[in-house]
């Protein structure tokens, strides 16, 4: 049985049994937070039990790094959403110790696409339409200053609601210890 397979598998007996009972929520955080985090594995339940969450307090957005690379992008987007239209009012920008992106090298995924089969002319024809491929695939060069990076863009955003506080935390993805960087209560 393929993954595919047994997801579904799962699932039907998910929904004859009614699991999803204790999940049901609306699409309003409960605790009028929204959550920029790491995809990590190490964090889909580790952070939300670290942060006291459960099902239906906040609105948790999670990439490759926690960090906004652009302040008009997919990421800041999304807290835009859930601040005007979700009721959010607050922002947590969670990175941690151990992240993958940091000293991400750009060189090393571009030959790895080459490897899988994406041609060099595919590369250029990019490179050529503007993409600059070594910033947009680069990291961080520790989790502090990617999310120090990433508060600041959002702090400075020109549609960030007035008063919104915007928080930037390190979390250790054994112990799920939070650390502080920068309390949205005292700017």
């Amino acid at each position: 049985m393929n993954h595919l397979e047994s997801i579904l598998e799962h699932n039907r007996e998910f929904v004859e049994e009614k699991k999803y009972e204790q999940y049901l929520t609306d699409k309003f955080p409960d605790k009028k937070m929204v959550v920029l985090t790491c995809m990590d594995t190490r964090l889909i339940d580790l952070l939300p039990r670290a942060m006291n969450l459960r099902n239906g307090d906040a609105k948790i957005i999670r990439n490759a790094g926690a960090i906004v690379t652009q302040p008009f992008g997919n990421i800041m987007r999304s807290i835009l959403v859930a601040l005007y239209e979700l009721n959010s009012s607050e922002v947590f920008v969670v990175g941690h110790h151990e992240c993958g992106m940091t000293g991400l090298n750009a060189g090393n995924i571009i030959e790895k696409a080459k490897a899988s089969g994406v041609p060099e002319n595919t590369i250029q024809t990019l490179r050529n339409g503007g993409i600059d491929l070594e910033r947009w695939l680069t990291g961080f060069d520790n989790v502090t200053q990617g999310v120090m990076k990433s508060v600041q863009i959002i702090k400075n955003h020109p549609l960030l609601p007035a008063g919104v506080p915007v928080h930037g935390l390190i979390i250790h993805p054994e112990t799920g210890k939070l650390d502080v960087l920068v309390n949205g209560y005292d700017e």
